[in-house]
């Protein structure tokens, strides 16, 4: 009951949708109260096929909750859609129109509806929601017609008595109304965020590398190319790690991955607010600094080098040290990012040829 009560609170406070097992439940509860009161209230008027009937009704809802425990959902709907159908029309034929019990079957329409939207096993969704529909509208004005020409079996002579069932069907009805369309509302928010949710992860999944979690390529060509649109100081910094395959091919690719890892992220604190990390290809990251003299880029450069090389790498209890050749090249105005990653592709090659475990600008 806590649990219960815990989703509720959570789902007015738009934290959570309720899960479909307590949502149908307290429907289900409400409208058997309502039965209930009308139980009370026809053996009180000694009407009796309305009494016998509201005692049906109770125990259908009560069958109702049973299949809800069981999560069976879509033949709820349809005792509480018949139910309420069948239980308008004979309380109109039974007292008259006048007491608004046929206000009951406006309060079912969009019920259909509301499933037709949370309930995706159900085929035909929306084919069932207009179809309950417009039975449902030929019933309202059945009871209407019924009620002109057909005098009700009891009469009830009380001013009183009329206004006050009228009053409580109509709250009943519109309460009903009310707390369908919160729920709704609520639905759909949950619905979109979710979507909000996944379109994140998709476009992470879109612009990063599944293994390091810096940007893939194609996200570095577009942080480039608004470099380049700003007009901005910018440099690149082609970094590439000493005899990645002699590791690979010594210690395996699970250690490979680990090293690259490792090493990404030892990257990324280094650069932190100052620019942009990515997996350009293989071993080699590509890394775009701006707006930073091109002292401050080669500082940042020669971090990430130490920062490598007195690193440990460690899988399966193996210690392995390994370093990292870096090469910049400041962006020269009017020259394509493809020419300025070449040229630091070039002093990386430099590093590589003169010793390795360089910084080379």
């Amino acid at each position: 009951m806590r649990k219960y009560f815990t989703h509720i609170w959570r789902f007015l406070c738009g934290e959570d949708t309720l899960p479909d097992r307590q949502k149908y439940s307290l429907m289900i509860y409400c409208v058997a109260l309502v039965h209930i009161f009308l139980t009370f209230a026809f053996f009180y008027l000694n009407v009796t096929p309305m009494f016998l009937f509201n005692i049906g009704s109770v125990l259908s809802y009560l069958y109702a909750i049973f299949l809800i425990r069981q999560e069976s959902y879509l033949p709820v709907y349809y005792i509480t859609y018949f139910e309420i159908l069948i239980h308008s029309l004979v309380a109109t034929l039974c007292i008259g129109w006048q007491f608004g019990f046929g206000q009951y079957i406006i309060g079912i329409i969009p019920v259909g509806f509301y499933l037709s939207h949370t309930m995706k096993d159900i085929k035909h969704r929306l084919s069932v929601a207009l179809i309950s529909a417009l039975i449902a509208m030929v019933a309202f004005m059945s009871c209407k017609i019924l009620s002109c020409y057909v005098d009700p079996f009891y009469i009830i002579d009380s001013r009183k008595i009329e206004i006050i069932f009228y009053i409580f069907n109509s709250m009943c009805t519109f309460a009903f109304l009310i707390v369908l369309s919160v729920l709704f509302v609520y639905e759909v928010r949950i619905t979109n965020a979710r979507l909000r949710h996944q379109n994140a992860i998709l476009d992470q999944m879109a612009n990063t590398d599944p293994l390091t979690g810096l940007y893939n390529r194609r996200s570095m060509n577009l942080f480039l190319e608004q470099a380049l649109e700003s007009d901005s100081r910018f440099h690149v910094i082609m970094c590439d790690i000493d005899d990645f395959k002699k590791i690979n091919d010594t210690h395996g690719h699970d250690f490979g991955d680990i090293v690259l890892q490792e090493i990404a992220n030892i990257t990324v604190n280094a650069v932190a607010e100052s620019g942009y990390v990515c997996r350009w290809g293989g071993e080699e990251i590509l890394i775009l600094i701006s707006n930073n003299t091109s002292e401050a880029v080669l500082r940042i450069a020669e971090n990430i080098r130490k920062s490598v090389e007195y690193h440990i790498f460690e899988l399966n209890q193996k210690l392995v040290h390994c370093t990292l050749t870096l090469g910049i090249a400041p962006h020269q105005k009017g020259d394509p990012f493809e020419s300025t990653i070449t040229k630091a592709d070039a002093n990386l090659y430099v590093g590589k040829q003169s010793g390795k475990n360089k910084v080379v600008m």
